[in-house]
């Protein structure tokens, strides 16, 4: 018996992702039902917002920043009107 077939994980499917620099392919056991290993992004599909495991405060997503447009528009509307308005 050759000691490649030895161990399962020796024939295993191996990672598609190549190098930048060098054009080599990664010599990984890619993940069960993916193409590439852990490394190159497999289960890589985080949930977007408060689910996402490194989510913050969410001050940076895209509904806040145009709801704090929206508001800053109303403020600069409202103070344009209240310019020609005379105080007591």
């Amino acid at each position: 018996m050759a000691k490649a077939d030895t161990y399962p994980m020796h024939s295993s499917p191996r990672c598609t992702a190549k190098s930048k620099r060098s054009g080599v392919r990664c010599c990984n056991p890619a993940v069960r039902g993916w193409t590439v290993c852990r490394m190159h992004g497999a289960r890589s599909g985080a949930k977007p917002g408060a689910e996402h495991p490194n989510f913050r405060h969410g001050m940076q997503t895209k509904e806040a920043m145009a709801m704090r447009k929206k508001v800053m528009g109303l403020v600069r509307e409202s103070r344009a009107a209240l310019q020609g308005v005379d105080n007591p």
